[in-house]
C-alpha cells in the first residue's frame, strides 16, 4: 500500500476503532481493530480491519503494569503460537515513524518482545514494514517484511481501500440525515460532528 493508503488506514482506526485481538501463528502476526470506518454496516454487524504481518515477524508491547499485558501469558514459546481476544480502545496509529516509537520507551516502564528473529532489537527496527499502536494503558509495535490488510470478506488494495472508505463516509452523512429513525455510536462520536473552536 502507498503512504495516503497507510493515512487512510490510521484515520479509520483513530476515531473508534479498538485493538480486539491477537494471532501469533509461527512467522505471522495478526492484529484486528473493530469499529473501524470502512464499508456500509449492515445490521449490528462490526466493521473489522486485519493488519498481518510475515516473515521476519516481531511483536513489541510496551506497558507499565504488568496485569495489562496478562494474555500475552498465554503464548506458546515451543511451538510459536498465541490467539488471544484484548480490549484497547485507539488513541493513535502510525506506520514506520521511528521519532513516533522513541516516544513509548519514554512513557512507559516496562517492554516484552516476540520476534521470530534470533537477535532482534526494537531499538534498531531492521524490518520493511512495521506499525505503532498506542493505547492508554499499553502501546505495541509489530512488523515484517510483509504487511497486508484485510476485512472480513477481501484483502484490501489501494483501491478497494478507498472504495471502503468513501462506503462509510456516505453511510455517515446518510446516517445524520436520519438520525432520528436509527443510532450508532460510531457516527455520534465521530469528530466531524463537532465543530472546531
Amino acid at each position: 500500500m502507498n503512504t495516503r493508503s497507510l493515512k487512510l488506514i490510521r484515520d479509520v482506526i483513530i476515531n473508534s476503532g479498538k485493538w480486539t485481538s491477537i494471532e501469533i501463528a509461527q512467522d505471522s502476526i495478526y492484529i484486528d481493530f473493530k469499529d473501524v470506518e470502512l464499508g456500509k454496516p449492515k445490521g449490528d454487524e462490526e466493521m473489522s480491519l486485519t493488519v498481518r504481518f510475515a516473515e521476519d515477524s516481531f511483536f513489541t508491547i510496551f506497558y507499565n503494569n504488568i496485569w495489562d499485558i496478562d494474555f500475552l501469558s498465554k503464548y506458546d514459546f515451543k511451538n510459536q503460537l498465541l490467539s488471544e481476544e484484548v480490549f484497547f480502545k485507539v488513541k493513535d496509529i502510525r506506520f514506520i515513524d521511528f521519532e513516533y516509537l522513541n516516544k513509548f520507551f519514554y512513557n512507559f516502564k516496562s517492554e516484552k518482545t516476540i520476534s521470530s528473529i534470533d537477535d532482534f532489537d526494537i531499538h534498531n527496527i531492521r524490518n520493511d514494514f512495521f506499525m505503532l499502536v498506542e493505547a492508554d494503558e499499553v502501546a505495541f509495535a509489530v512488523g515484517a517484511n510483509q504487511m497486508d490488510f484485510f476485512t472480513p470478506f477481501e484483502r484490501l488494495d489501494d483501491v478497494s481501500l478507498r472504495e471502503l472508505s468513501n462506503d462509510w463516509m456516505l453511510y455517515f452523512l446518510n446516517y445524520h440525515l436520519k438520525r432520528n429513525i436509527i443510532k450508532d455510536p460510531m457516527c455520534e462520536n465521530h469528530p466531524l460532528v463537532y465543530t472546531k473552536k
